[in-house]
């Protein structure tokens, strides 16, 4: 193996975008996190003037040209860049001139912002959940152990009342404390080891599309659909799968009836897309399957939506807010991630697993 292709290899394998520049600011080479960022290929970037990817950003190559010029190297913090279709990117970037075979050269370093809040969010998420589930599996079993005596007494009583409408009391009891029972189960979530086998995304995606229809039949909701059909079959369990997303389309479903809805027609729509280059929590895959559900309704509160994925968090008053939670725990089995963005008139909650070993 080459030198160069060694060189080419360990840049490729860097989390930071790497931009090489010629003189006049014409790209030479980006690296693969480059590619991501400007979510063009490297063959495509080759010989474009950065002004070419960047979109108004006179002040910024103005800085750039200083810096060749003057051959000085500077960094820059949160600065918002804006690429073609209509894309910004927040970043911070550090742009170093150098000589090689007397020529001026420059590498451009750009670190996105977006995916290192994102893990530190993913990484606080993590550690607030896996406290929080002690909690509720302590609680729980402080409630389950006098659910049963109350249940055994129902019973009891049950069998000593000869009257009709004792018996309907004691019925009332073994109910309610049965429901109490389910609550808490549920709250603690399935401790059920997965069943892996390949599973094919979109089967998993028309079984839900299939049952959210037939529950919203009469609505005016409609559910599309736009799916990747070169997404390789993942490793998954295809039944805690339908339930993670079947949980997420209800949730969508359930928003677009709210009385906040300020038009006719509901829509949800299901995409699935191949991603590249991701981080889930501070492992990096190459290859993932992206799974959207976007829905048209009023949106999530911004003071709520980083709670959203926390039990009994509910912005609705009938809504038990064990859905989201019970969808994220499966999720995370799966060593994959739920993101939501939400603002009035779009919501959008991105599911992304891991695609393994696949090429």
């Amino acid at each position: 193996m080459t030198l160069d292709s060694i060189h080419k290899r360990l840049l490729d394998h860097l989390k930071t975008g790497v931009v090489l520049l010629d003189s006049n600011l014409k790209l030479l080479y980006i690296n693969i996190a480059a590619e991501a960022l400007f979510e063009m290929s490297d063959k495509k970037a080759k010989q474009l003037f950065i002004g070419d990817i960047l979109i108004n950003a006179e002040e910024d190559i103005g800085e750039m040209q200083t810096a060749m010029v003057k051959n000085t190297s500077f960094t820059k913090r949160k600065a918002e860049l804006q690429l073609p279709h209509d894309k910004s990117i927040f970043v911070d970037y550090t742009l170093s001139p150098f000589e090689f075979e007397g020529e001026a050269q420059a590498l451009l370093e750009i670190t996105s912002l977006g995916h290192s809040q994102r893990i530190s969010r993913e990484e606080s998420l993590h550690s607030a959940q896996a406290t929080t589930r002690e909690l509720v599996r302590g609680l729980a079993h402080e409630i389950k152990n006098p659910l049963g005596g109350i249940r055994g007494a129902a019973q009891l009583l049950a069998q000593e009342a000869a009257s009709g409408e004792l018996t309907d009391y004691t019925n009332v009891i073994i109910e309610e404390v049965d429901r109490l029972h389910n609550l808490v189960d549920r709250l603690v979530g399935s401790r059920k080891p997965l069943e892996l086998k390949e599973t094919n995304i979109h089967e998993v995606l028309e079984h839900v599309r299939s049952l959210v229809e037939a529950e919203l039949s009469g609505n005016i909701i409609k559910i599309g659909y736009d799916y990747d059909p070169s997404i390789p079959a993942i490793v998954a369990d295809s039944e805690q799968l339908i339930q993670a997303m079947l949980n997420l389309v209800r949730n969508a479903s359930q928003s677009l009836s709210s009385p906040d809805v300020d038009h006719e027609l509901g829509e949800i729509l299901l995409r699935s897309r191949i991603v590249r280059n991701v981080t889930i929590g501070t492992k990096f895959h190459r290859l993932a399957a992206g799974i959207e559900v976007i829905d048209n309704g009023p949106g999530i509160p911004q003071d709520m939506i980083d709670a959203i994925f926390y039990p009994m968090i509910s912005g609705r008053p009938d809504g038990s807010g064990l859905g989201l939670p019970i969808a994220h725990g499966i999720i995370n089995q799966h060593k994959g991630m739920i993101e939501c963005e939400s603002k009035p008139g779009k919501t959008k909650f991105t599911v992304v697993i891991p695609l393994g070993n696949h090429h």
